[in-house]
C-alpha cells in the first residue's frame, strides 16, 4: 500500500448474525453446557470495515443481507461509522456463524453462507469507486461463484483507477477446499497486500515456518504480506525480504472472545495505512486493536 493514499475505504464481502455462545470448560454431548449467549452483528468484512472506522477512516461496505435483519444490521454499521451499501435478498436469509467460545476465548465457528454466497455482479455499481482510495477484499467473496465474478470485476475495475488493494483469506478451511493455486490465480499479481493468518500463510506458501512462509508469499505475489499471530503478533515481508516483527501489547485481563481479533487487525491497519502510517507502525496499531477485541464479547468495536 501506497503510504498516505488517502481517499474512502471501501470493504467488500460478508455480512452476518454472529450466535456466540461462551462456555465455561467442555461441551458436553446429549445434555445442557452452561453458557453466556448473545446475538450480535458480524461477518469478517463487516467487521474489518467496522473496526476500520472506528481507527478513523472513511469507509464504505458493500455487503448482502437478508431482509429479515437488514435495518439491525443497517443500523449497526451507522453506529460505528460505516456507510453501508447493503443489498437486500428477497429470498435468502442472512449469513448466520454460531460462535463456540471457550473459557480460554478460543473459538469454534459454524456457518451458514446465505446471502453473502450471493453477493455478485448484479450487486456492483462503479460510482461505488468515486473518491475511493483502497479497496478490501474479504476472502469468503472468493469461495462462491457469484462472488469471483464480483472479485474478478471489482478487481479490473481497481487496477484501472491506479487503486490499492488488499485481500484477507478469511478462512484456512474454505481455502483448503477452493485451493491455494487458484486462491492465488484469482489475487496474484494484482494485489498490494494479503493479510493471512498463520494457518492460511502455511497453507498458500507451503511452508510451515512463519518468516519463510511470509517471504515466500511475498516473493510469489509481489504484495506486501502481513502474517497475523494473534497473541505472538504479527510479522511483515515485502517482495524485498522479510520487514519485521510486531509484538502483541500485554493484555490487561485474560482474553474474553477471539472473534473477530484478525478483522480488527486488519481494520486498524487499513485505517492506519492510509493515514500515512508506515507498515511496521500500522502492524503496532493493528495488533492493539486485535488484543482490544479480544478482551469484549463480540466481533466489532462498542462503537
Amino acid at each position: 500500500m501506497t503510504s498516505g493514499a488517502g481517499g474512502r475505504l471501501l470493504v467488500v464481502g460478508d455480512l452476518a448474525t454472529d450466535v456466540v455462545a461462551v462456555h465455561a470448560g467442555r461441551l458436553t454431548p446429549a445434555t445442557d453446557t452452561p453458557a453466556s449467549i448473545a446475538l450480535l452483528p458480524g461477518g469478517a468484512a463487516a467487521n474489518v470495515a467496522a473496526w476500520a472506522a472506528d481507527w478513523g477512516a472513511d469507509v464504505t461496505l458493500l455487503a448482502r443481507v437478508g431482509r429479515e435483519s437488514a435495518d439491525w444490521h443497517r443500523d449497526e454499521l451507522h453506529r460505528v461509522g460505516v456507510t453501508a451499501e447493503l443489498r437486500v435478498d428477497a429470498e435468502r436469509p442472512t449469513t448466520v456463524v454460531v460462535c463456540l467460545v471457550d473459557d480460554r476465548g478460543e473459538r469454534t465457528m459454524l456457518n451458514d453462507r446465505g446471502a453473502s454466497a450471493a453477493l455478485g455482479v448484479a450487486d456492483w455499481d462503479d460510482a461505488l469507486l468515486d473518491g475511493v482510495g483502497w479497496v478490501h477484499l474479504s476472502g469468503y467473496l472468493l469461495f462462491a461463484e457469484p462472488g469471483r465474478e464480483l472479485a474478478r470485476l471489482l478487481l479490473r475495475r481497481a487496477w484501472e483507477r491506479g487503486l490499492g488493494i488488499s485481500v484477507d483469506p478469511a478462512s484456512a478451511g474454505e481455502l483448503g477446499l477452493l485451493g491455494p493455486a487458484r486462491f492465488l490465480e484469482l489475487v496474484g499479481g494484482g494485489v498490494d497486500m494479503l493479510l493471512p493468518n498463520l494457518d492460511e500463510a502455511r497453507l498458500l506458501s507451503g511452508a510451515t515456518d512463519p518468516e519463510r512462509a511470509a517471504v515466500l508469499l511475498a516473493e510469489r505475489t509481489g504484495s506486501l504480506i502481513a502474517v497475523k499471530l494473534g497473541p505472538r503478533g504479527a510479522l511483515l515481508a515485502g517482495p524485498e525480504g522479510l520487514l519485521g516483527r510486531v509484538p502483541a501489547p500485554a493484555l490487561e485481563r485474560p482474553a474474553v472472545d477471539t472473534t473477530g481479533a484478525g478483522d480488527a487487525f486488519a481494520g486498524a491497519l487499513l485505517a492506519a495505512r492510509l493515514a500515512g502510517t508506515d507498515p511496521l507502525r500500522a502492524a503496532a496499531h493493528a495488533c492493539a486493536a486485535g488484543a482490544r477485541a479480544v478482551q469484549r464479547q463480540g466481533a466489532r468495536p462498542s462503537g
